[in-house]
C-alpha cells in the first residue's frame, strides 16, 4: 500500500498537553466554589460541550461560569486563566515539522473552543503551520459525529487510506476507521513516529 497523502492530527494530548486542574485551582482561589466543584464546572461539563459545539459564545460561557462560581476577577482575567493550561508536546510538534518539511499536507481535527485556540495560536508558533483546521466550535459538530469526518474529507480532498489520523481517544479513532482511514491511537510520540515511518512517511527532518 502506498503512503498516506495527508496526516490529520488531533490537538489536545497529541500536539499540546492540557490540564483543566490548573485553571480550576486558580479560579477557585477567587470564587465561592471548592477546587473539586470548580474542576467539575470546567472539564467536560455540559456547559463546555455547548461551547465546543458552538451552541454558546465564548462570552456567554465566561459569563455563566463567572456568575455560577462568583469569580472576583475581570472577564479578561478569566479568559487568560481558563486558557493558560497548555504545554507543547515538543517531540510531536517536531514530528509535524518533519512531515511538513517532507511535503506532506497536515491538518488539525479538534474538539475545542475559541478561547483555547486563540491562546494556542498566540503561544505556540507550530499551530499556524497546517493546511486546514477543523475546530468543532466553528463547525457546530464534535467528534465522533460522522458529519465531522465527512467535513474533514471535504477539507483534505482525500478519503479512505489516503488519510492517516492521529488521536488519543479510542472513540475518535474508531470514527476514522469506519470511513477506511488509516489511524493511530496515540500513546507516546515514539510509537506514533514508528507507525508513521512504517507507512512510508518522512518522520525525521
Amino acid at each position: 500500500m502506498s503512503a498516506p497523502k495527508v496526516v490529520v492530527f488531533d490537538l489536545g494530548k497529541v500536539l499540546v498537553d492540557f490540564d483543566y486542574g490548573i485553571a480550576a485551582a486558580k479560579i477557585a482561589q477567587r470564587s465561592k466554589l471548592t477546587l473539586q466543584q470548580m474542576h467539575q464546572a470546567l472539564d467536560q461539563s455540559p456547559l463546555l460541550v455547548r461551547l465546543e459545539t458552538g451552541l454558546i459564545t465564548d462570552e456567554q460561557f465566561a459569563a455563566e461560569v463567572c456568575a455560577s462560581c462568583g469569580f472576583s476577577g475581570t472577564m479578561d482575567e478569566f479568559y487568560e486563566t481558563f486558557a493558560d493550561i497548555f504545554s507543547e508536546i515538543k517531540p510531536m510538534t517536531d514530528l509535524h515539522a518533519a512531515l511538513r518539511a517532507g511535503g506532506v499536507p497536515t491538518y488539525i481535527f479538534s474538539n475545542t473552543n475559541g478561547i483555547a485556540t486563540r491562546h494556542i495560536r498566540r503561544r505556540f508558533p507550530f499551530f499556524s503551520n497546517f493546511d486546514g483546521y477543523f475546530l468543532s466550535n466553528e463547525r457546530g459538530v464534535m467528534k465522533p459525529s460522522e458529519k465531522s469526518y465527512a467535513i474533514m474529507e471535504e477539507m483534505t480532498k482525500q478519503t479512505g487510506p489516503a488519510i492517516v489520523y492521529i488521536d488519543d481517544r479510542a472513540e475518535n479513532v474508531e470514527g476514522g476507521q469506519k470511513r477506511g482511514w488509516r489511524t493511530i491511537l496515540h500513546e507516546t510520540p515514539e510509537k506514533t513516529m514508528a507507525a508513521l515511518r512504517d507507512m512510508g512517511l518522512p518522520v525525521t527532518a
